[in-house]
């Protein structure tokens, strides 16, 4: 009977670590919150005041500080002051904790110690945010997020708005949100197969579902966009027609420019609801197609294309124009105006790229420690980039699988949101020759591993 008993205790221990082996490779979710979350929580509690002093993050106690300790409490030896622990957070990806810094630390100390601090707690990765001044928060993985990208249920504040649109999942388990206000214009880079076409999809689904008017130019005869015709006010496809719809978009954002003066405000949000025009998003796919000519007569419509985004993109922002450009490469290479274009481009999304001049040209004027991220994503990593912008602040991100016929099936049905304006008629869609996708063509294919 014993024996039969052991049998059953080492059958069920042999039971209960296969589960828990299939659960830490299959799903990470669940063994994070029954494994590793009590075990990285109590060693975090256990060896924090160790930690941060072997990590340098401990300061020396003020001189009336050292005199209270020895002589009020009476304690000969004064220790040195780590940052106070004000909050521990548990989540199904990790865990946050709250610190308020002694005098003396900065946030900067805090990350410049991250690597260590991922190693002594036993979590795959700790990023550190800034809340206010004097307060910084500790985000710790308990593992790989992006290896298989799923969007958390509840998306940061700030993600509420018209204009704001969670694309992507940042490495520190948060959604990264695309804000057209606080950043107007984007380029996104990326070599073939590492994952634009993908974030594309998600941004146009996003998109398509706010009360927002989509304006395409793919000049690749719109293999990529011509798909999504029925979410959109206008399409380009060819180099002479993003020619003539860049000569419309100026006019309507000189148009536009007229309204805000009569009212006397400097934006379109100071405009009243009733007058407020519909925001605009300019989808630029492989905008190498406008600067590149075969022969030299095409020259003067190059420049003049040019000219008219760099104008959109100085500009067009009060008037609520936004560009979304999107290539392979984008660098002075392309020809004249290309620099100047891409510096009023101030969000950059940096896929895997072919050389390190291509990540040097999209993040090293913005974000330079940001350009080795981004030359070393692995080419079995499809989607993953590294998300900039002009504050410098960077980190890596990676969109959710999501077929082409996904994207097609969102924009049909939200196409009763398309904006009907009279400036870009000439280059609304024929969505009637576009057939709606069918039961078949919608089911979800498993996130990328």
């Amino acid at each position: 009977m014993s024996d039969l008993s052991t049998v059953i205790e080492v059958a069920g221990a042999l039971s209960a670590a296969g589960g828990l082996g299939y659960a830490k490779a299959r799903s990470p979710r669940v063994f994070w919150s029954l494994v590793g979350a009590p075990v990285a929580r109590v060693r975090f509690s256990v060896t924090y005041r160790a930690t941060m002093d072997v990590c340098g993050l401990t300061v020396q106690p003020s001189r009336l500080r050292a005199f209270m300790v020895r002589n009020v409490a009476r304690r000969p030896e004064v220790q040195p002051i780590p940052p106070q622990v004000r909050r521990v957070r548990y989540s199904t990806t990790g865990m946050k904790a709250t610190l308020r810094l002694p005098a003396g630390l900065e946030p900067a100390d805090v990350s410049a110690a991250s690597e260590r601090l991922r190693h002594a707690w036993g979590v795959h990765s700790v990023h550190v945010v800034e809340v206010k001044p004097g307060f910084v928060e500790l985000r710790m993985t308990g593992y790989d997020v992006l290896r298989r990208v799923k969007m958390p249920r509840r998306l940061p504040r700030n993600s509420a708005g018209p204009l704001v649109v969670p694309v992507a999942l940042r490495e520190d388990g948060t959604a990264f949100v695309r804000d057209y206000r606080k950043i107007p214009h984007a380029l996104t880079v990326g070599a073939n197969q590492s994952g634009k076409s993908m974030y594309q999809r998600n941004l146009i689904s996003g998109l398509a579902k706010r009360p927002v008017g989509l304006v395409g130019i793919d000049c690749k005869r719109g293999v990529e966009q011509r798909a999504y015709a029925p979410r959109f006010s206008a399409l380009a496809i060819t180099p002479d027609e993003a020619d003539g719809l860049l000569e419309a978009l100026v006019g309507e954002m000189e148009e536009r420019f007229d309204l805000l003066s009569s009212h006397g405000v400097p934006d379109m949000w100071g405009l009243p609801a009733a007058v407020r025009p519909v925001p605009l998003v300019v989808l630029v796919d492989e905008v190498a197609e406008l600067f590149l000519v075969a022969v030299k007569k095409d020259e003067e419509r190059r420049d003049r294309m040019v000219m008219r985004m760099i104008r959109l993109a100085q500009m067009a922002r009060a008037v609520g124009i936004f560009l979304e450009v999107c290539g392979q490469r984008f660098g002075s290479d392309l020809g004249k105006g290309a620099t100047t274009l891409r510096a009023q481009l101030t969000g950059r999304v940096v896929h895997r790229v072919n050389d390190k001049q291509t990540a040097e040209m999209a993040l090293g004027d913005i974000a330079p420690e940001a350009v080795f991220a981004a030359t070393t994503i692995p080419p079995d990593r499809p989607g993953v980039a590294v998300a900039g912008d002009s504050s410098g602040g960077w980190s890596r991100i990676r969109t959710p699988a999501m077929t082409p016929a996904q994207a097609v099936a969102v924009c049909h049905e939200y196409a009763h949101l398309t904006p009907h304006l009279a400036a870009l008629a000439p280059f609304r869609p024929v969505v009637s020759a576009i057939p709606a996708p069918g039961p078949s063509l919608l089911k979800p294919r498993p996130a990328t591993s």
